[in-house]
């Protein structure tokens, strides 16, 4: 069993939104030399990396490597689409456990707007990770990427349990709502149901408020032995807790589009954190569309099945609600950086360093959640304030 032996020391990202001429690597240099200044160490420090870059960069942990002027005791990529960033942290958690480091840096970058795409090998990798069982039904139907998978999940909760596009909407405001406080959002204008309502259609039910952002940005944390992070420069954020399942017969076998991955992997980490639902202060979700932080509000035990979209109506998300969620912005109004910046933002919100207009009150535990690898991939952390 775990033991809570590791700790979130240092925690940054680099600029956000379209960075003109930028690469992924140079990103993720400027968030991991941040990361390892914001902890008060230096690149001499670091033993380990375990990192993931956009989806055609081979052994991006090396590139890294070679950028800061690194060798690593251990290393990897991962490989399971949004929910790689907080399983980056549950894997260097568990290497310092066994020794196998002792200070680890983890971290994500894209270059969404800048990147030049090597169409060819895209649309390969595209073609293969679609699933078996509905290859033939997509792109002939007009069945084009996550936008309309999502859109499935959204449609079916709608039906089954009365859900409204203005539930939906209540989760686009709100997050905006947090992203206003943001310096470092791209989408600060405060955003009303009414231009919610009236945004262009992507794919019923989801119109362009849905949608996260297309990004370039980079976000990195340095994990090492909780011991040691007390002595360094921030209040330690403990990993007290994390969870993992991958629903990998795919999103539209038995109730996935509704019971999502995150259920089975909440409850794993709330068992190893000896923590209820009513005990987390904070909730970063992966908010890639707005039905999957309202399908995770549900299935992380904030509120019961079918009742997400009036719980969030209510207010839940905000600072002052149930449940304070995705307080700088989310990918849907700060940037989409595959939930990295979840991670950072909870690091920042335990350690209590906001003004009052962005601080949770009192914050002591967090939740932070990674979805992804072609929607069944789901990864939990649960973080507490040292």
């Amino acid at each position: 069993m775990y033991q809570r032996s590791a700790a979130i020391v240092g925690a940054a990202h680099s600029q956000l939104g379209e960075v003109t001429g930028s690469t992924a690597i140079g990103l993720m240099a400027d968030a991991a030399v941040a990361a390892v200044a914001d902890a008060g160490l230096t690149p001499s420090d670091i033993d380990g990396i375990v990192v993931r870059g956009p989806d055609d960069e081979y052994c991006f942990q090396q590139q890294l490597g070679e950028r800061l002027g690194l060798n690593a005791a251990f290393s990897t990529s991962l490989d399971n689409g949004g929910a790689s960033q907080t399983l980056a942290v549950v894997v260097a958690s568990l290497a310092i456990e066994a020794g196998l480091a002792t200070t680890v840096l983890c971290g994500y970058a894209r270059n969404s707007w800048t990147q030049t795409r090597r169409s060819g090998s895209r649309k390969a990798r595209m073609n293969q990770s679609t699933h078996s069982r509905t290859r033939e039904w997509r792109d002939s139907f007009g069945y084009f990427g996550e936008p309309a998978t999502h859109a499935l999940g959204a449609q079916r909760h709608m039906a089954m349990y009365g859900t409204t596009k203005e539930h939906l909407g209540h989760v686009a405001v709100s997050v905006r709502e947090h992203a206003t406080r943001n310096p470092h959002a791209q989408m600060r204008s405060p955003l009303t149901m009414d231009e919610y309502l009236n945004g262009r259609l992507v794919t019923e039910p989801f119109g362009v408020y849905d949608c996260s952002l297309r990004t370039d940005g980079a976000g990195a944390v340095i994990v090492t032995d909780a011991a040691r992070a007390k002595d360094l420069r921030h209040t330690p954020v403990i990993v007290r807790g994390f969870g993992s399942q991958n629903n990998l017969q795919g999103w539209t076998v038995d109730d996935h589009m509704v019971h999502t991955a995150a259920k089975a992997s909440g409850e794993q980490a709330y068992s190893i954190a000896d923590v209820a639902p009513s005990d987390i202060d904070t909730a970063q979700l992966y908010d890639c569309f707005t039905y999957m932080l309202l399908a995770q509000v549900e299935d992380y035990g904030f509120c019961e099945k079918g009742e997400g979209g009036e719980f969030i109506a209510s207010g839940a998300l905000s600072l002052d609600g149930a449940i304070p969620t995705n307080t700088s912005g989310g990918q849907l109004s700060e940037g989409h950086v595959e939930g990295m910046l979840q991670v950072v933002e909870a690091v920042r919100q335990l350690r209590h360093e906001y003004p009052m207009e962005r601080q949770v009150p009192n914050a002591r535990l967090a939740l932070v959640s990674g979805h992804g690898g072609n929607t069944v991939c789901h990864t939990t952390l649960i973080l507490e304030r040292g």
